[in-house]
């Protein structure tokens, strides 16, 4: 019997009702989690290369994609808002066996995340020869800014699509599909980019170009597997309206709702942070964009488990099965902490070598290692942050959890980075990281200690 059956067959016990052994539900956790961490990794890698590339064009060109990344971040957050206030509506339908609603839900979630994102990608276009001022950026690298932050703007769509479509893949329990066709993702990624950047010389513009045609492949071969493969969720052969309810919108929006507004704040909080390394110079903008491309290396893998543990909590929830939920949540999260633990130790470890993978500059590179050294603290708990925030996902609680995110962003790194960074420089801000993701993960684990059973 292979592992994708054991894995169908065990999700199916939660439908069903069945009890699950201990091990069962740490051998199905792992199943489920083991595609999308290494989707996350290699997205990671991912973007890894690409900063090297970048890296290696220069200090310019990589503090240009570094001043607007953390507006990217806040589109992206805005994406998977939309996304997931459908995608879990579709995890709590299969959980309780109702597989027409979950294509209903799938069907008005194409034409609502549509409208969406292109709406969205409107104002970023608009916005985007003033942004690198806003911002602090200088006349040397705004130009490259504008560009790269434009380009990789209008290709919102197929990020939107691409998203949507890998997210009801794995609310689903199909996790092998999604995380293999964005692991393809990342090697085109890297080809197009080595093509666009060096073979046709288009630097930073060829950048967010090869990003952007990776991503719109990557979206049509998703649709694919979602509309005509899925064994849960074909819409082939199965008519059906497309045209949005309001029940279906409504729940979208009180799920999809306080996440959005959570990445917006966080992602705003995060364009702070860029205004606060800004005035440190040209060094420290690049330096704090790649230690955060390195650091990524630690959290995605938190990442793919936070997002198994959400289809197994939306189904269980679903279900109606509280105490299989419960026990779902804490033994992901104990995964999670586990493996971003060891993750922080290596980090710490071989901060120099990873940092000279990106960059060449010494200056760059030593003061990049210096921040992923304080950093390498804080993994613990920033996995129990992340993990635990898929678990509220999972189960539609997202306000209150989207609430202790901004209080602790706003109220902590932010305030704490602008008083540091003053007196110890780009240090000082990820110190200031590094006390916040603390201080999150507790709260989180403190929230997840009072989950009902």
């Amino acid at each position: 019997m292979t592992g994708q059956m054991n894995s169908k067959e065990l999700l199916a016990h939660i439908r069903e009702g069945r009890e699950m052994t201990t091990k069962e539900k740490l051998r199905l956790i792992v199943s489920l989690s083991i595609p999308s961490i290494l989707a996350q990794i290699s997205a990671t890698v991912m973007f890894f290369i690409d900063a090297s590339m970048v890296g290696h064009l220069g200090a310019k060109a990589s503090a240009a994609i570094g001043l607007v990344e953390t507006t990217g971040w806040l589109l992206g957050g805005l994406a998977s808002a939309a996304n997931l206030g459908f995608s879990v509506q579709v995890a709590h339908a299969i959980g309780a066996n109702d597989f027409e609603r979950a294509r209903t839900v799938l069907r008005q979630s194409m034409v609502c995340c549509l409208i969406w994102a292109l709406s969205v990608t409107a104002i970023a276009l608009t916005i985007s020869p003033f942004l690198p001022y806003w911002l602090g950026g200088s006349e040397e690298i705004a130009h490259d800014a504008t560009l790269y932050f434009a380009i990789f703007c209008g290709c919102g769509i197929f990020f939107q699509m691409e998203g949507l479509t890998g997210s009801m893949l794995k609310c689903s329990g199909n996790m092998k599909v999604p995380s293999a066709l964005n692991i393809l993702m990342c090697v085109m990624d890297v080809l197009f980019n080595y093509l666009f950047i060096y073979i046709l010389d288009m630097g930073v513009a060829g950048a967010a170009i090869g990003t952007g045609l990776a991503m719109l492949i990557t979206a049509v071969l998703m649709f694919y597997f979602l509309v005509v493969r899925s064994d849960l969720l074909h819409l082939k052969g199965r008519p059906g309206s497309f045209r949005p309810t309001k029940p279906v919108v409504v729940t979208a929006v009180k799920i999809g709702a306080p996440m959005g507004l959570q990445h917006m704040l966080m992602g705003s909080a995060q364009v702070v942070s860029t205004l606060i390394v800004a005035p440190l110079g040209t060094i420290a903008i690049a330096a704090h964009s790649l230690a955060i491309t390195v650091e990524s290396l630690c959290y995605m893998p938190g990442y793919g488990i936070a997002e198994a543990a959400t289809t197994l909590v939306g189904q269980s929830f679903g279900a109606g099965q509280r105490k299989l939920t419960r026990s779902f949540a804490y033994m992901s999260t104990g995964l999670g902490i586990g493996v971003m633990t060891l993750m922080g130790v290596l980090m710490f470890v071989f901060a120099p070598e990873l940092m000279s993978v990106l960059t060449p500059v010494g200056d760059i590179i030593s003061l990049g290692a210096e921040c992923l050294r304080i950093e390498a603290f804080a993994e613990p708990m920033f996995a129990a942050a992340i993990v635990c925030n898929g678990v509220f996902i999972g189960a539609g609680d997202t306000l209150k959890p989207a609430i202790m995110s901004l209080l602790s962003m706003w109220g902590v790194r932010l305030t704490l980075a602008a008083l540091l960074a003053t007196t110890y420089g780009l240090p000082g801000v990820w110190t200031a990281m590094a006390i916040e993701l603390t201080f999150r993960g507790l709260m989180f684990l403190a929230r997840l200690s009072r989950m009902k059973s």
